[in-house]
């Protein structure tokens, strides 16, 4: 009986490979190797929950931001998509850990509902009632400046696992204090590619919440303190290659 159930099993398996079945008699790895093969990036085979996780509010928020006729979150989604495929291009040879990636769509989250969600008048300290106006009291930063810190934050440690994996020869190399500190400078250089994407977006799209000199400013203070904070922290995560922090 168990013979039968084996040939059967065996049977069935090369029906599915025969006829290109992806989900028949193929385990995980197989199927990502599989949907390589046919040009789909490591990170959706082999991630599906972060996968679904992005694409669903990226989609959403983006649709949402239509529906508003809010042109400059629609700008900002086409950007993502970008963004997206960038990050999958160098996940693909640097291989972010867990936690990175987790974090990065985070901070994708955070943007795309900041500039859709709305948010009552009287907690508003901005041109438009919206998320990354939110300001719960007056000594607090606002939710745009908490972004601008927790987003450059994890640059850092995308960079620095970038830099681990370009100077580690086959591995993934300790990284100086000195190394960690052009981390926090690195992330700090796409801070001020993120605030020529915002000028952008005030030249292009009248109704747009960007804001002013003053707000640039903090924008780059926060994206400093962010960096810098990234910048320690990947010192002191050195060489982060636990299983929790797995690819």
């Amino acid at each position: 009986m168990r013979q039968i159930a084996a040939r059967a099993g065996s049977a069935r398996r090369a029906c599915g490979r025969g006829w290109g079945w992806t989900g028949v008699g193929l385990d995980r790895r197989e199927r990502s190797g599989r949907y390589q093969s046919m040009g789909i990036p490591r990170t959706i085979t082999t991630k599906p929950r972060l996968t679904g996780f992005v694409a669903l509010y990226t989609l959403g928020l983006g649709l949402v931001a239509g529906w508003q006729g809010n042109l400059e979150f629609v700008f900002y989604t086409i950007v993502m998509g970008v963004f997206i495929a960038f990050i999958l291009f160098v996940d693909s040879r640097v291989r972010f850990t867990r936690l990175t990636l987790w974090l990065l769509a985070t901070w994708g989250l955070l943007h795309m509902a900041g500039g859709t969600v709305k948010i009552p008048d009287a907690l508003t300290d901005g041109d438009k009632n919206v998320l990354y106006a939110l300001r719960l009291v007056p000594w607090l930063p606002r939710y745009d400046q908490f972004v601008h810190v927790f987003g450059f934050f994890v640059a850092a440690l995308a960079c620095a696992e970038s830099l681990a994996v370009a100077f580690g020869r086959g591995g993934r190399a300790r990284l100086s204090a000195g190394v960690c500190f052009g981390v926090a400078l690195m992330s700090m250089g796409l801070g001020a590619v993120n605030e020529v994407l915002e000028f952008a977006v005030t030249l292009f799209v009248e109704d747009h919440g960007v804001g002013g000199y003053v707000n640039t400013g903090w924008d780059l203070v926060c994206n400093g303190i962010g960096a810098g904070l990234g910048g320690v922290a990947a010192y002191c995560r050195n060489p982060a290659r636990d299983s929790g922090l797995s690819p």
